[in-house]
């Protein structure tokens, strides 16, 4: 099947953002004012908790043609959502504890003025996202720094782990294999070639980082937009 490329305006995704924003049930609409330029997306506004900022990013992410998002919406907590960096820093440590994907013996955890700074290591990428997922969605938090390294417990075989990962990028379907271009060095995995959408971009970042040994990955690639 013949593939023709979206001829989508600013003003086009714009509006695409606006209605993504008013389907996604985590966040009022009249909370957030967005902005486009060259297919780069700017959030704007006020909410009342970290979480919701971190969920209008994701639904702008979410929809085609955009190239980038910066997220400049300011959480502003209320008195019901306000708590002091003591509760906060207890809270973050709980939630930690329960999330079974996260080593919490590894990680330290600092709260100041509801900003939380993570650090620690972990042997792979999906722990450090799963710490950070846990701390974001917790009431009071204005912000997170994830500093928490990964430090993977194997070494990685360079001699065919690229051809590993494009074989794992297959399996998933996460996007047109032959598309893409990975090479590894070291610890390293450089990703090149085109994608159609910003999620698509980040589940062939996430399929990468599922590689063994594999401590950063340098993610090239570029979104083209397209329509099947």
């Amino acid at each position: 099947m013949a593939i023709a490329e979206i001829n989508r305006t600013d003003q086009d995704i714009q509006s695409a953002v606006l209605d993504e924003l008013t389907w996604e049930p985590r966040v009022q609409p009249h909370e957030i004012g967005v902005t486009v330029a060259e297919g780069v997306v700017t959030l704007t506004g006020r909410v009342d908790s970290y979480a919701k900022k971190w969920a209008a990013e994701r639904a702008a992410h979410r929809v085609a043609s955009v190239r980038a998002v910066a997220n400049d919406v300011a959480v502003q907590l209320t008195n019901d959502t306000e708590r002091a960096d003591s509760d906060l820093a207890a809270a973050a440590s709980h939630g930690l504890e329960w999330d079974a994907f996260v080593p919490i013996e590894k990680l330290q955890v600092t709260v100041s003025a509801g900003w939380v700074t993570l650090h620690g290591d972990v042997e792979w990428e999906y722990q450090r996202r799963a710490a950070e997922r846990a701390v974001a969605r917790l009431t009071g938090v204005r912000g997170v720094s994830n500093g928490i390294t990964v430090r993977p417990a194997t070494a990685p075989d360079g001699r065919n782990l690229a051809d590993q990962i494009v074989d794992a990028l297959a399996r998933a379907g996460a996007t047109e294999a032959e598309r893409i271009s990975v090479r590894v060095h070291g610890d390293t995995a450089i990703l090149a070639g085109l994608v159609h959408s910003m999620p698509e971009r980040a589940e062939v970042e996430q399929v990468a980082w599922s590689a063994p040994g594999i401590r950063e990955v340098q993610n090239h690639i570029a979104v083209a937009p397209v329509l099947r």
